[in-house]
């Protein structure tokens, strides 16, 4: 029962994947200084990386909507993953992040979004994972 609902959802999850990517790349566009707090300052150019890295949330969540490309945009969604996972590190420990560049919905006494954000990437990583199966072609 519960491999066919997981069977089942694969397809419109793909779909909610992508248009999450999309909206979250534009979002690099849309406020660019709030992603640019949280590139780390050893990283040179942050707003260069943000929007590069805007770039490829859009392209590579429009990428995993079609067949075609949807198992090598599913493998740079876990690259694009990997390289950001520096600036959520760097947002719950970064004596030099204030945490009051977060949004005060995003906040809590104990910072507890920030810490999350990072199993939260583990998620996301295994979600992008189950599109880079070659065998699941029709989903």
């Amino acid at each position: 029962m519960r491999t066919s609902f997981l069977a089942g959802s694969k397809r419109p999850l793909r779909y909610v994947m992508g248009l999450v990517y999309v909206l979250a790349g534009v979002l690099h566009f849309v406020a660019p200084d709030a992603y640019e707090r949280v590139v780390p300052p050893q990283f040179p150019r942050p707003r260069t990386l943000v929007y590069l890295s805007g770039v490829a949330e859009v392209a590579l969540g429009v990428g995993v909507l079609f067949e075609r490309t949807r198992r090598r945009s599913a493998w740079g969604l876990i690259a694009l993953l990997v390289a950001v996972f520096p600036a959520n590190v760097y947002m719950a420990t970064g004596d030099d992040f204030d945490v009051r560049d977060v949004p005060e919905q995003l906040r809590d006494p104990r910072d507890a979004a920030l810490w999350a954000r990072l199993p939260l990437q583990a998620v996301l990583v295994a979600w992008a994972w189950w599109y880079t199966d070659e065998s699941s072609k029709s989903e």
